[in-house]
């Protein structure tokens, strides 16, 4: 084996919550491009569907589970310290651990504000910062947030989701900057709605009070995230996306994906606000 093959042999990428959805499938794609994937959630006792999944693809030698809770910087410092120890290197991280808050933002307790940021912001922000001494110091690597199109435009009953995802927007601009003259790529992926768990926990987990004024609003915002989540497409397109930029060498910052993802940017962009406001109350009656 040359060395450009042993050296593509032992790329390292660390995956943030692999336990579904797009990281599970972002493991696997990567585990199948020849990664050594570790592969980390906040409890070990979720990986059995990974598990499986790889075994039954032959990918499982190539996997490496470990526990991260990217809510606690311990947790987050020891992960990372141990896959420098073990591997000697990390060169793709994919942000991917979140969750989503829904209903409307009266209605929405500041801890649950707080519990949005700290998941999908703050602990990027804090596994990113773990990883950049790593990269920098081997001149090279690849950092791949998954943002979503709520980072883009926000929707209503959303809110606390697409504020985080508003300012993993501007994080990832000012790191591209900062990490270009090191060697360091940072990407943003953009999905629309997939099949994906999270917007299923998310609508179990929107808060209502009793006789909410935005009641009628809210079961019509939870009417059209169930229909749009039942027409999704499948999320292994996220995934092989992010396969795919692993391997370019010069990947732009955004990458918008997913059914009406285009349309919904071009909108904002072209659209007087107000145009953009009603068809989106349109959607909603």
């Amino acid at each position: 084996m040359n060395s450009h093959l042993d050296q593509m042999h032992d790329r390292v990428a660390l995956i943030t919550g692999t336990s579904s959805g797009f990281g599970l499938l972002t493991a696997l794609k990567l585990a199948g491009q020849g990664f050594k994937v570790v592969a980390t959630m906040r409890e070990l006792s979720r990986k059995g569907e990974l598990e499986q999944q790889a075994e039954q693809a032959g990918l499982l030698k190539q996997l490496h589970f470990m526990t991260m809770d990217v809510t606690d910087s311990d947790s987050i410092q020891a992960t990372i310290s141990s896959v420098h120890e073990t591997f000697g290197r990390i060169d793709v991280l994919v942000n991917n651990a979140g969750f989503a808050i829904g209903g409307f933002i009266e209605e929405i307790s500041m801890e649950e504000w707080r519990q949005q940021m700290e998941t999908n912001f703050f602990g990027l922000v804090a596994v990113t910062k773990a990883v950049l001494p790593v990269m920098r110091e081997q001149g090279s690597g690849t950092i791949i947030n998954v943002g979503s199109i709520s980072g883009l435009s926000g929707f209503p009953g959303y809110a606390p989701y697409a504020a985080s995802k508003f300012a993993v927007e501007g994080f990832s601009e000012s790191l591209r900057h900062e990490m270009s003259p090191y060697g360091i790529r940072v990407v943003l992926i953009e999905p629309g709605s997939f099949r994906t768990p999270i917007w299923e926990k998310g609508m179990a987990h929107i808060r209502q009070t009793e006789g909410s004024p935005y009641r009628d609003r809210l079961d019509a915002v939870l009417r059209y995230s169930k229909h749009t989540a039942e027409t999704a497409p499948d999320p292994k397109q996220v995934a092989d996306l992010i396969g795919r930029i692993t391997e370019m060498k010069s990947p732009r910052l955004r990458y918008p994906i997913g059914k009406g993802t285009w349309i919904l940017i071009l909108g904002k962009t072209l659209l007087p606000w107000k145009w953009l406001e009603r068809m989106i109350a349109k959607e909603l009656r």
